[in-house]
């Protein structure tokens, strides 16, 4: 099965994507495209998702910077590929070639990017984080990175449902 990516214009000219559970190696209750590293699944099948979902977006699996999500405020300037399992909702770079993780079911994935500047962001606001200002973080950390408030686009990606 193919797998399902769901992208917007707003954040052309980055390469980027909201992922369904479509097209996964996983089965039992994390059947589709699980790519959390700290789930109970398979670590192997995992890592099999997680080069399937990079294949897709041109990147090497090590380029895929995720966090141990929290549901906090809390934003990682990312500057390289890492190992360790940051905590943290949103990471921020300005290096090209990485790409940003966030994974969701119920929590809202967030997208944001300043072309002219070269910054990008990626975000998981559940309720916690959105009202602790995880959003707000994301920007200023962006702005850190010399990104301009008023040229970042923001895309907010699908969530849960009933047919997921």
């Amino acid at each position: 099965m193919t797998l399902e990516i769901v992208t917007h214009e707003a954040l052309a000219p980055f390469t980027h994507g909201f992922f369904t559970r479509r097209g996964g190696a996983s089965s039992g209750i994390f059947a589709g495209l699980n790519c959390g590293p700290g789930s109970s699944d398979q670590k192997e099948v995992v890592a099999i998702n997680r080069d399937r979902a990079a294949r897709a977006l041109g990147v090497e699996p090590e380029a895929m910077v995720g966090v141990h999500q929290i549901h906090s405020a809390d934003v990682v300037t990312v500057t390289a590929p890492h190992q360790a399992p940051l905590r943290a909702d949103a990471l921020v770079t300005a290096v090209p070639g990485l790409a940003l993780t966030i994974l969701t079911a119920d929590c809202q994935p967030v997208l944001f990017a300043d072309a002219e500047a070269g910054v990008v962001g990626a975000a998981h606001a559940g309720w916690r984080g959105a009202l602790g200002g995880v959003l707000e973080a994301t920007v200023s950390a962006m702005e850190a990175l010399g990104a301009d408030r008023g040229r970042i686009a923001a895309i907010i990606g699908p969530t849960i449902s009933q047919r997921a």
